[in-house]
Formats: C-alpha cells, sequence, structure tokens
C-alpha cells in the first residue's frame, strides 16, 4: 500500500509539472478540494467530455443534451430532497481535531478485514501452488473464516444504520471496533452529527428582499425539471434520454485524495426516461452500455468492477457504482441509479403543474421511471491519468516517466521537431505542422537534444513523434516515433494524415460500445 501511496504522490506532482492539474489561487496558498486544469490538462478533460458526449448522442438516436442554469427556484432542492436529505454523518477526533465521515471510516474498517483474508488467501495459493482450491480454503480456513464472520457482523450493523439514519449507532461501531484517528492515533471520538452539503448564495439587490438560493449539489435537477420542454419541442417518444455536462458544487467536509473529492467539480449525467414497469431492463442495459464505454479506453478491463449499494438512496430502487483501481484502492467513478419516479412526481407535487407523459401507444398519460447514469470527469480524468502514469527501465540503463494514454484522449496528438535548427528543417517541419493543425492538436518543438524532447513528450503523453532531418528535403519522409514502444519508421509525409487520424479516431472506440 506504501509503494501505491508514493506512486499517488509522483501522479500529483507529475500533474502540476507537466501543466495538468494546478492547486487553485496557489499564489495565495490555494484553496482546499478546489483545482484548476492547465493547458494539458484541459485538453484532457475536453477530450474525455467530447468521448462522453458522442457516445451518448451519436450513437442514441433518441438521446438529446441540454445546459441548464447552474442556479434554479430553492423549492427545486426541497422537492429534490436535498434542503432535508443531504447530509453527510461526520465524526471529530477530539485530540487530533480532525473531522471524519463516520461512514468512510467504516468502510475503511471493511476494507482492513478484505485485505485480511486476501492475504491469507495469497499465502496459502503461495503455499499450495497449483493444486491450490481458492474457494474452498476461503469457507473452511478457520482463520479466513473468522475474519469473514467478523467483516459481516460490521457489515450487518453498518447496512442497518445506514437505513435506519442512526448516527449513535454509527458512533457506537466505531468505538466496538476501536477505530483509532489515522492522525493521532487516539479513539477519542465526538458523537456523529448531520451536515448539509449545499452552499447557498443569496440573490436580490436588497437584504431583506434576498432570495436564498443555492450552488447545485448535481445536474440532473436541470434535467428534470425540462424534461417535458425537451420531449415536446423535440417530439421525443418514450424511451428517451437527456444528457448533460456540468458544474456541481459540495461543500465536502473531508475532502481528499486530490481531484477525487473536490468542492467544485464537473459531472456527466444522462437521464433515461422509460416507462414503469420497464426500468430493471433499462437499468441492465445501461450498466452493460455503460461499463463498454470505459473497458474501449483500453486501460485494463480487470481494474473496473461493479459495486451495489448497501443503502439505497430515498428515490432509488436499484443502483450499482463503477468502481475503478485507484492507487489508493477500488473507488466510485460512475454511479448508475434506477431513480423509479420519484423526482418528476416529487417536482409535480411541489410545483403544482402537471409534467406528466402522455403515451400515445397506450392512450394514456403518466410518469415516466427514470434510470440515471452520472459520472464525474473529475475521477474519469484521475483514473486514465493513474492508470497511464509509467515508469520505465530502458535497456541502455536510463529510466523514462511515460503517460500512455489512450491516443484519442492525449492532450497533443503529434509533436513535429526539426533535427536541427538550421538548413531548412524548422521550415519544413512548419510545413508539416501546418498541413496537420487542422485535424490534430499539434506542438512544434526544437530546443534542446532530440532525446530530451522525445522524454518531454512522453511525460505529458503525446502518442506520435515526427522529426524532420536532411533526407526529407530531398525524399519527403520523415521518421515517425510511436510512444509506447519508442519504435521508429521512415515514412512518406503524404502518409502521416492516414497514420495518426487511424489510431485517434473515437470511431474505433464507439464501434466496441456499440458491437
Amino acid at each position: 500500500m506504501a509503494q501505491q501511496e508514493d506512486v499517488f504522490k509522483k501522479l500529483v506532482a507529475h500533474c502540476k509539472e507537466y501543466g495538468f492539474v494546478f492547486p487553485s489561487s496557489e499564489i495565495y496558498d490555494g484553496l482546499g478540494a478546489v483545482y484548476d486544469y492547465g493547458q494539458n490538462g484541459v485538453e484532457l478533460k475536453n477530450n474525455i467530455k467530447k468521448y462522453w458526449w458522442d457516445s451518448m448522442v451519436l450513437l442514441h438516436e433518441n438521446v438529446v443534451g441540454i445546459d441548464a442554469a447552474i442556479f434554479m427556484h430553492p423549492t427545486t432542492w426541497k422537492a429534490s430532497g436535498h434542503v432535508d436529505a443531504f447530509n453527510d454523518p461526520l465524526i471529530d477526533n477530539k485530540d487530533s481535531k480532525k473531522r471524519y465521515r463516520a461512514d468512510v471510516l467504516i468502510e475503511d474498517l471493511l476494507a482492513k478485514y478484505d485485505d485480511k483474508i486476501e492475504k491469507e488467501v495469497e499465502k496459502a495459493a503461495k503455499r499450495f501452488g497449483e493444486s491450490f482450491d481458492a474457494a474452498l480454503y476461503r469457507q473452511t480456513n478457520p482463520r479466513v473464516q473468522e475474519h469473514q464472520a467478523k467483516r459481516d457482523e460490521i457489515h450487518a450493523r453498518f447496512v442497518k444504520a445506514l437505513n435506519d439514519s442512526d448516527l449513535a449507532e454509527l458512533k457506537q461501531i466505531i468505538v466496538d471496533y476501536e477505530v483509532v484517528c489515522p492522525i493521532s492515533g487516539t479513539k477519542n471520538w465526538t458523537d456523529v452529527r448531520q451536515f448539509n452539503l449545499m452552499f447557498s448564495t443569496e440573490m436580490g439587490s436588497t437584504a431583506d428582499g434576498a432570495m436564498k438560493i443555492y450552488l447545485r449539489p448535481e445536474t440532473a435537477q436541470g434535467i428534470f425539471v425540462n424534461y417535458l420542454n425537451v420531449q415536446k419541442t423535440g417530439r421525443m417518444k418514450i424511451p428517451f434520454g437527456i444528457a448533460q455536462i456540468g458544474k456541481a458544487f459540495r461543500n465536502e467536509i473531508v475532502a481528499r485524495q486530490f481531484i477525487f473529492r473536490m468542492r467544485e467539480f464537473e459531472q456527466m449525467e444522462m437521464q433515461f426516461f422509460v416507462r414503469p414497469g420497464t426500468e430493471m431492463e433499462w437499468f441492465k442495459k445501461w450498466k452493460e452500455t455503460r461499463l463498454k464505454w470505459h473497458k474501449a479506453l483500453g486501460l485494463g478491463d480487470h481494474k473496473y468492477r461493479f459495486h451495489d449499494h448497501d443503502k439505497l438512496a430515498h428515490y432509488a430502487n436499484a443502483a450499482t457504482d463503477i468502481e475503478f483501481e485507484m492507487p489508493f484502492g477500488f473507488k466510485e467513478v460512475e454511479g448508475i441509479h434506477s431513480r423509479t419516479d420519484f423526482d418528476l412526481s416529487s417536482h409535480e407535487k411541489y410545483s403544482g403543474k402537471s409534467i406528466k407523459y402522455f403515451d400515445p401507444e397506450l392512450n394514456e398519460s403518466y410518469t415516466p421511471y427514470v434510470i440515471e447514469t452520472s459520472i464525474g470527469v473529475d475521477r474519469t480524468f484521475l483514473s486514465i491519468m493513474a492508470a497511464s502514469y509509467t515508469e520505465e527501465q530502458l535497456e541502455n540503463g536510463e529510466s523514462r516517466v511515460v503517460l500512455k494514454l489512450p491516443a484519442v484522449l492525449a492532450p497533443i496528438k503529434l509533436a513535429v521537431m526539426p533535427l536541427v535548427k538550421k538548413d531548412g528543417l524548422p521550415e519544413k517541419a512548419r510545413e508539416i505542422m501546418n498541413s496537420l493543425k487542422f485535424d490534430f492538436k499539434c506542438q512544434y518543438d526544437e530546443k534542446d537534444s532530440i532525446g530530451k524532447r522525445y522524454r518531454r513528450q512522453d511525460a505529458i503523453g503525446t502518442p506520435f513523434c515526427v522529426t524532420v532531418d536532411h533526407d526529407s528535403l530531398t525524399d519527403n519522409t520523415v521518421t515517425i516515433r510511436y510512444r509506447d514502444t519508442m519504435q521508429q519508421e521512415r515514412v512518406p509525409v503524404e502518409k502521416l494524415h492516414e497514420i495518426i487520424a487511424q489510431k485517434v479516431s473515437m470511431k474505433e472506440l464507439f464501434k466496441k460500445i456499440v458491437e
């Protein structure tokens, strides 16, 4: 684990050094859990958003997009349950004065038991070799069974406490299992209390005439209050979906792990409206489609898993997360929820307006059910960076840091480099770059030795480097270097467009999703 933490620290440093992510307002010592995306980060982020957006609105003719405002009428958040129920259970350690989410402390405790079980199984696997039956060992080994029984006992209490909103029991679990503060190492805990995560502000010019409004904690409600506008103006028939990318804001008390949990973040959400009674088949279908979207990036299928929710939100009848193996364990990057008709019914009740859908096939009106897919842009960014960051020892004794980003998402697709800064090579390199820049984000680089330039491009994940040398002037060929293998190939200049286009086209990814 310590080694993974080292990798994570290096990744955070790399993000800053190479223009991916900077701490916000750093010259003023920063602002907790707020980050800015640098020149390479914004390109990667935009490419992730394009990949998601196009996979929704190009591949599904019944999915369209909107862009709703961040500010909404305050009653929206009453109707959605956020005013009353958008809380985190927090607990303080009296010695370190640090604040934690009680549920996260208990989840970490459960993860420790999982680790103990896995270590026992790994040790036995080494001891018994090929004849080892892991499933049988888990069922019969007394130590494994003891750990499993303890884990099951904690888990059962935890789920009950969450579903009953029993804060005293959450604290009792922390006390009973002697959970210590990671900073002070003591068990000196306060009671658990609820904390609402919404940021509020005021709209209006006078103090007495101002209306209290909120920064949206999710983008979904902008879709729900507009769904009938979209349906009618777009002549949409159920089932149909509405996609949106936008900022959301949560006053996270325990914001940590770099851009994994931030106070200002970006979501990509699609709400899919279905006929009541069909929601479970659509839930299953969207689970499969979304997992294919992630796996198509080629970061490693084993790095993803589904995690069904222990506690369903007040609006859901089914919920699962797609988790990705980050350097700090498997963590949620996307949630898929069957939200029933909770949101639409609630908005109808609070607004006093009918927002039922008239189904021409059934010749009746009803409130649609909703399947939600909600993915964090920043978490996706972090998962892609974590999976791509590689330190390699080379045969000549040197080492290199390379970001093995999926070529379609890489901030810079191509670096064009004249071998030397004279003899007409820079002019030839510029000519090549000018012919390619309409289709690909290119970078011109003539400073330092060619080796140093390659390393620089490796570090920002550029999939192709093209070197222009003296022969290029006579035979119109160049050397193209491939990032991951470092192989070099001599190709005609007119072939460059075709070679690059094939590797950086999202079309190939989309084909994997719709297979």
